[in-house]
């Protein structure tokens, strides 16, 4: 009998015992993963896990789905782009006047080790939506929110009917243009999209009938580029979505430019538009593991730029700050420069600013 995809995921990698039938652990490292897992859960599906050279200790795959004991670093913190302050409703944030973000779920398919949100994830939280019709009002009574955004967690795994009820309230709604779904289901279970066939027939009617729907999902490296990866964003892109991507410069996963451009190059080649390159966020467990310094990181992405076309290079290299997205465009002598790509304060819109550059800062507020 052919396993439902909520089945698969209930054989999940969830425990250090599970962890143990793929990899040799010594006490001592049992017990501190022990300790990671009870404060941010694991949870790594089979196909995902599939993925992992065991053979290699710096493995990038398994960097971002396998606890570390370097998530036992405190330093950063759980909320660095302001979105406490941003919610207007439980699950609803209103951060730049277009867009309107919903945390529909504080479940994935895979908890990804550099998670910005890693706060919620996986864990009980009151920041998650629960009236769903109380964010269709927020949002029918704001008239300049012409997009939606639903993430979470990953709203691809929420149950079809779920969806279908998300799509036909926000569909009723004029003044938007257009809809969008974060998710990392295609890199982590593209099973759940390719086998799927009622969610697919009902992304296909909504982009077709009522709003065009965007899934904006989140490859890191050449290697989650698959076949089954590639048969799902096929999928989607044949019920007419457009699929870009978000991808975070990670410490041992693609801080290098070969790497990058290699990324960026095969998305284009399957039908992915490389959206935004992310600094990673200074999170606290996050930081220490994954953060690469600011003035290394436009390096990197410059170096990659050398290799790429034109389609594989439309992206930005931006930080997702409490202020706003600032793309950091370029480096001179001792300094700098950015510019406000989204800005809260309506003052800063496309505003063009420079910092002293040292070799550590990951993060704005660390340059003078």
């Amino acid at each position: 009998m052919v396993m439902s995809w909520e089945d698969e995921l209930e054989n999940n990698i969830c425990t250090i015992d599970q962890l143990k039938e793929y990899t040799e652990l010594t006490e001592r490292e049992a017990r501190r993963l022990s300790r990671v897992i009870e404060r941010h859960p694991m949870s790594i599906t089979r196909y995902y896990m599939s993925l992992i050279n065991w053979d290699d200790s710096n493995d990038p795959i398994k960097k971002m789905a396998v606890p570390s004991e370097g998530e036992l670093n405190l330093s950063g913190s759980y909320d660095t782009s302001g979105e406490l302050k941003n919610t207007k409703i439980p699950g609803l944030q209103h951060k730049y006047p277009q867009t309107a973000l919903i945390l529909a779920t504080n479940r994935c398919a895979t908890y990804c080790r550099h998670c910005f949100r890693k706060r919620l994830i996986g864990l009980p939280t009151e920041e998650i939506l629960s009236r769903f019709n109380d964010a269709v009002e927020y949002i029918r009574k704001h008239t300049e929110i012409n997009n939606v955004l639903i993430t979470g967690g990953d709203p691809f795994v929420l149950p079809t009917k779920v969806l279908t009820e998300f799509l036909e309230k926000l569909s009723s709604i004029s003044h938007l243009d257009f809809i969008r779904f974060g998710s990392r289901i295609p890199v982590t279970f593209p099973d759940r999209i390719s086998e799927d066939e009622e969610l697919l027939n009902l992304l296909q009617e909504k982009s077709l009938k009522n709003k065009k729907i965007y899934v904006v999902t989140h490859f890191n490296h050449p290697r989650e580029i698959t076949k089954r990866a590639i048969d799902a964003v096929d999928s989607l892109i044949s019920s007419g979505v457009v699929m870009d991507n978000q991808a975070v410069l990670l410490n041992g996963v693609n801080d290098n430019s070969g790497v990058l451009a290699e990324l960026l190059n095969k998305l284009v080649g399957i039908g992915v538009n490389p959206y935004y390159i992310f600094q990673c966020r200074p999170v606290k467990r996050v930081k220490h593991n994954f953060q690469v310094p600011l003035c290394r990181g436009y390096e990197i992405v410059e170096g990659a730029k050398k290799k790429l076309n034109g389609h594989s290079k439309r992206f930005k290299y931006v930080m997702s700050h409490r202020s706003g997205k600032i793309e950091m465009v370029g480096t001179m002598e001792d300094r700098i420069y950015f510019k406000y790509h989204q800005a809260k304060a309506p003052m800063n819109q496309g505003k063009f600013f420079y910092k002293k550059l040292n070799e550590t800062a990951g993060w704005l507020d660390e340059l003078e």
